[in-house]
């Protein structure tokens, strides 16, 4: 062989090493992408080994020689046995399950160390781990999303991408993958795929629908930010007069130790500027919102609590520009309420001496409630504790605090998180004021009083407040009390709005049945009956609604009410219109009929034929249906009842209750019941019975009532 043939050979053998050189090093990286191209282009290179070697050993000339004789094979009933083959599998797929347990405790083990890391911050560390576990369980879809939540913190997001895309390879439907690629995708400003992400979650699981409308809520606002900046620069550098002149006041109003009135005077004129997204959005990208950090004067007012008139103007001044800054701006809305200063001083700004200031420091507010997320951002960033007590304490004024006070009151109450901040003030500072608030009316404006006491009868909605309010003494006192006051004997009614509100109030208090309550049921029934004279059918439709609550916890009550003449009443209420009074007043029959045998006979003497309990026997609504067929197997026994209907076809309608579907069963259940006391009471209906195979209607109807 020639030197040169020799040189060729060594070079194209040093090329060889090198090559399986890198394919050994990325079969051992601890990137997936990389491994995943070693493995294809190692893969490549074996088929095109093979192909040169089969080249390589063809033969040019055919030099077989045929060997007749027979060879010395092994014995075939060794070598083909199944049972020693079967075994020899068995036996490899036991060792393979003991290793991937074993790499499986050590991957977890390692997982849990990464776990330890990253809540301590040491996201280098817990990536560290999370690789080591992967080496040992290399489909371990957990390793993965933590791993690209580390690589998240640490703002490496095209790492975080590929761990996603590796866990959603193990498990196409990982919501937790599409979660965090969903982030990362949104900080590289790729909304589009962001958004895909979020649409996913919701396709594998619809009950996360409020979890992705607020991440693609909040990639709609980047997006919405993008656009709006970039536009903002564009007008900016394009000269329009309102965009050169936001950055020109900025810059000024940061210029040191002017007097109070020149930033007043520059803030004003800033305020005037703000008149759409692209101004506010200039504002936003010159740090507008740090000009109390940034000016030594503005900071000083904003910290002192007495200020002088000059110090108040400025003040306003700053309140004024917050709100044109933030108007349908939720950027600018989030990034105000997350300035320290801001987070801190604001609430404190409602309790100002200065009326001027709370009414802006109320308005600003007011700007957030006007959406879901600036309610959000309201109860998630400031302390709401003693907002309850704040804004109720504004009814006292006559001006436009109160109506933003309450009106404020009225955007957040449905809200769970200020509910729940709500508690713990309520007992110490919100109750006692509201009790206060019902003793003192002829002081306050009658529509303030009635807007207040309608809160407190929402904010009741949350049971660990109901409870607080019903445990109380002088709460419910004190609604008896303005009751009395609303409401006299001589039929006078004053204060309507506030009557109609107080009612709601004890109806939404009088679900958690107590002690306290039970001791004061004679008395709040007699108030009730007592309000079915009056003209205002609201008001008697809540009388009555909290006479429902109120009977099925006090037999005494019950007994008092029954000889005041109440099932004549609701009788009367049945016979008029009114479909919510309709429900209330055929519970009350239904609770009085179950207790007392007079209150039986006196609806059968009142509802002639039973038409009336027949009539809503027949409702769509399962709740009177149910209550109707109840009242009508109580009446049933009452001597001579059932005889009294053999001339209405009762068996037909109470069959056709209790063999339909219901989502209740109680009405199929009345209906059954009602229908054994008729045939009891009246052996001929049993014979109407027979005639319509109602034994085959009710065992099916038991069966269906047995399955729920």
């Amino acid at each position: 062989m020639s030197k040169a043939q020799e040189e060729q050979d060594l070079q194209k053998f040093l090329r060889d090493v090198d090559e399986v050189t890198n394919l050994i090093q990325g079969l051992n990286s601890t990137d997936p992408s990389i491994q995943e191209k070693a493995i294809a282009d190692t893969e490549k290179r074996l088929n095109s080994t093979a192909v040169k070697c089969e080249d390589k050993h063809k033969p040019t000339v055919d030099r077989t020689c045929i060997n007749t004789r027979a060879p010395d094979l092994p014995d075939q009933q060794e070598t083909m046995n199944p049972e020693s083959f079967m075994a020899v599998l068995e036996k490899d797929a036991k060792e393979r399950a003991r290793k991937r347990k074993h790499n499986e405790a050590l991957a977890n083990a390692l997982k849990e160390k990464g776990n330890d890391a990253f809540s301590k911050g040491d996201y280098a560390l817990a990536i560290q781990k999370y690789t080591e576990g992967l080496k040992k369980q290399k489909d371990m879809q957990v390793l993965y999303t933590n791993r690209a939540q580390a690589y998240i913190k640490l703002q490496d997001y095209e790492k975080a991408i590929s761990d996603c895309d590796w866990a959603l390879r193990c498990d196409e439907k990982c919501i937790k993958a599409l979660f965090h690629m969903g982030k990362a995708y949104l900080a590289q400003k790729q909304y589009s795929k962001s958004r895909e992400c979020y649409l996913k979650i919701l396709d594998i699981d619809p009950g996360k629908e409020k979890l992705c409308k607020d991440y693609i809520h909040q990639v709609d606002l980047e997006e919405k930010k993008q656009h709006e900046e970039e536009r903002a620069m564009e007008e900016l550098e394009s000269g329009k007069h309102t965009a050169v002149s936001v950055k020109e006041l900025l810059q000024k109003l940061r210029i040191p130790d002017e007097n109070i009135l020149y930033y007043a005077d520059g803030i004003r004129l800033l305020t005037a500027l703000m008149q759409d997204c692209t101004e506010q959005a200039l504002f936003r990208t010159n740090n507008g919102f740090s000009i109390i950090n940034d000016n030594a004067v503005v900071q000083r007012v904003f910290h002192t609590k007495t200020k002088s008139p000059d110090e108040v103007e400025l003040f306003i001044s700053i309140l004024l520009l917050w709100q044109a800054a933030c108007k349908d701006n939720e950027e600018n809305q989030r990034l105000l309420l997350t300035h320290p200063d801001v987070n801190l001083q604001l609430p404190s700004l409602l309790l100002s001496e200065v009326p001027e200031i709370q009414e802006e420091c109320l308005a600003l507010l007011s700007l957030y409630a006007e959406t879901e997320n600036g309610r959000i951002l309201l109860v998630r960033h400031l302390d709401t504790t003693r907002w309850l007590h704040i804004f109720m304490s504004f009814i006292k004024v006559f001006d436009s605090r109160a109506r933003c006070a309450l009106k404020l009151l009225t955007s957040l109450v449905p809200e769970e998180k200020f509910k729940i901040q709500c508690r713990i003030k309520l007992s110490t500072e919100a109750l006692p004021l509201f009790i206060e608030l019902l003793s003192s009316a002829e002081t306050l404006n009658e529509l303030g009083l009635a807007h207040c006491i309608a809160i407190m009868g929402d904010i009741c909605s949350d049971v660990v407040i109901r409870m607080q309010m019903t445990e109380s003494p002088d709460c419910w006192q004190a609604c008896l009390s303005f009751l009395d006051e609303c409401w006299n004997k001589g039929k006078a009614t004053r204060y309507p709005e506030c009557l109609y509100a107080l009612l709601g109030l004890m109806m939404n208090l009088s679900l958690e049945p107590n002690l306290l309550l039970q001791d004061l049921a004679i008395e709040i029934s007699g108030k009730c009956m007592s309000l079915f004279d009056c003209k205002e059918g609201r008001i008697v439709t809540r009388a009555v609604g909290l006479l429902s609550h109120i009977l099925p916890i006090s037999p005494e009550a019950r007994e008092e009410v029954i000889k005041d003449g109440v099932v004549r009443k609701m009788i009367r209420f049945l016979k008029a219109d009114g479909q919510i009074t309709h429900g209330y007043a055929m519970k009350i029959l239904a609770v009085c009929a179950k207790s007392s045998q007079e209150a039986q006979e006196e609806i059968v003497k009142l509802d002639k034929k039973c038409k009336i309990l027949l009539k809503f026997l027949r409702s769509e609504n399962e709740v009177l249906a149910g209550n109707a067929a109840f009242c009508l197997g109580r009446c049933f026994e009452v001597p001579g009842a059932a005889t009294n209907l053999l001339d209405v076809d009762i068996v037909r309608i109470l069959l056709k209750v209790a063999g339909r579907d219901a989502q209740r069963t109680s009405a199929q259940e009345n209906a059954a019941i009602a229908l054994g006391k008729l045939c009891t009471a009246d052996a001929r209906h049993t014979s109407r019975l027979r005639e319509l195979n109602g034994m085959a209607v009710l065992n099916t109807s038991l069966k269906h009532m047995q399955g729920f």
